[in-house]
């Protein structure tokens, strides 16, 4: 007996209902699951299509923040406006400093904060720098206090002090008229966070990079040539390290 146009309808509404099923009922570590696969391939875009949906059956899993957060930083790299890297970073702010507060406890939900207001760094006003540099320097180190392992707090801590040991002279008096007095590491404070963080992590291309241009402030030509040659060969596996190498490569060609 053939089916009237009612039952035709309410037939394929079931069985595409059903289609449906599976992508509904996935919990959140599945979700999360292929978000970082993402993740892991640096796509941004592609992990917040399952993070997000995750957040919503688990708005207070601190990992799932942390990585958000990460996911939003992605994305302002791979954007070339201004005012959309604002609003990304500013995500990523808002989702590290969730998991921040939800995971007192947790060194990567601190680092996340540091992180990403360093990523808005060079986008806002010197103002807002001064200010987002406290918040930087001091995630940063509970992050080192939570997890003294943690290899990129201390790099976070060392390129702290580098940008700081760069202030200096007039520069650093006009800023301390405005806004205060400011801490005045050096660079060799700079050069012992990144050597505990080549310590930590000997095959993280970055450290050697950063530590190579202190070196080279502290007219130690010859360690930065050593260093810098050394991150260059190192095999890429952070979403910054094609950038970063060729940075190290420009400066490796100025050095006398």
């Amino acid at each position: 007996m053939p089916l009237s146009l009612p039952s035709k309808v309410f037939l394929m509404a079931t069985v595409f209902l059903l289609s449906c099923v599976p992508s509904w009922s996935q919990t959140a570590g599945e979700l999360m699951e292929k978000g970082d696969a993402f993740d892991a391939k640096f796509e941004g875009d592609e992990a917040l299509k399952s993070y997000l949906p995750a957040e919503k059956l688990e708005p207070k899993n601190v990992r799932l923040l942390v990585h958000i957060s990460r996911a939003y930083r992605y994305q302002v790299s791979e954007t070339a406006k201004t005012a959309e890297k604002l609003r990304l970073g500013a995500l990523a702010v808002t989702y590290a400093e969730r998991a921040a507060t939800l995971g007192p406890d947790d060194a990567d939900a601190q680092l996340a904060v540091a992180i990403s207001y360093g990523t808005l760094q060079p986008l806002v006003n010197s103002g807002e720098k001064v200010r987002t540099a406290r918040i930087i320097k001091s995630q940063a180190e509970k992050a080192s206090r939570l997890d003294p392992r943690n290899d990129l707090a201390w790099h976070v801590l060392g390129r702290w002090n580098m940008g700081y040991a760069e202030l200096a002279g007039l520069k650093r008096k006009l800023a301390e008229l405005t806004y205060g007095t400011l801490p005045a590491p050096t660079y060799a404070d700079a050069a012992k966070c990144f050597e505990k963080a080549i310590a930590l992590n000997p095959a993280r291309v970055i450290n050697y990079i950063e530590l190579g241009q202190v070196y080279s402030q502290m007219d130690r030509t010859a360690d930065a040539r050593r260093v810098l040659s050394k991150g260059l060969g190192l095999k890429q596996t952070d979403k910054d390290d094609p950038e970063m190498k060729q940075r190290g490569r420009e400066f490796l060609a100025k050095l006398p």
